[in-house]
């Protein structure tokens, strides 16, 4: 599972037992109280994180696999990357992944003749694996979460901001080439 930034602590921990899942499968609802939001909004450098739901069906996959299916639900609270501001955005993200338990022979990576990963950029991710007979729900809740936040969020009105230093202040009078190139071209004339 993914590490997380901030203090290290993971934001939700769910832990579902998963040694006996019936065929139906079962269903797990997560709901994130105060204390994991601000948890999860100090992780994943967001402003706050108002609300965090996720609803999940667990159901076996293959002999001896469990598949993870559901979808995320999130209200955050990010700060623009050009003007600081607050902007409220919605996540709405979906789950689909498979868990074998780690000593599974799918769990191993395929390697071809010359003893090269093979990996198929149009096929099913490899699945994750698990110990012994629980599962994290929480952290993988987590996981799809963090994936699903704009990295660089931008208030749609935002221009961007240029930023004067004393330097600049004090060399106002003084021509500077339009990019490096220039000033380059300039060096290479005086030769």
């Amino acid at each position: 599972m993914t590490k997380y930034s901030g203090s290290g602590t993971a934001g939700l921990s769910y832990p579902v037992s998963v040694a006996h899942v019936p065929g139906k499968g079962i269903t797990v609802k997560v709901e994130a109280d105060d204390k994991e939001r601000a948890q999860l909004a100090e992780n994943h450098e967001l402003l706050s994180v108002g609300s965090f739901t996720a609803d999940f069906l667990i159901t076996p996959w293959k002999k001896d696999g469990i598949r993870l299916r559901g979808h995320i639900e999130a209200q955050i609270v990010q700060a623009c990357v050009a003007t600081l501001e607050p902007i409220e955005t919605q996540i709405s993200e979906d789950v689909d992944t498979v868990f074998v338990p780690e000593n599974s022979r799918l769990a191993r990576i395929r390697l071809d003749e010359s003893g090269e990963m093979l990996i198929d950029a149009e096929g099913p991710d490899m699945p994750e694996t698990f110990e012994g007979d629980r599962i994290d729900i929480g952290s993988v809740a987590e996981e799809f979460f963090e994936l699903a936040i704009d990295p660089y969020p931008r208030k749609t009105e935002a221009d961007y901001i240029e930023i004067i230093t004393e330097d600049d202040e004090e060399g106002e009078d003084e021509v500077k080439p339009d990019s490096p190139f220039a000033g380059l071209a300039k060096l290479r004339d005086k030769n």
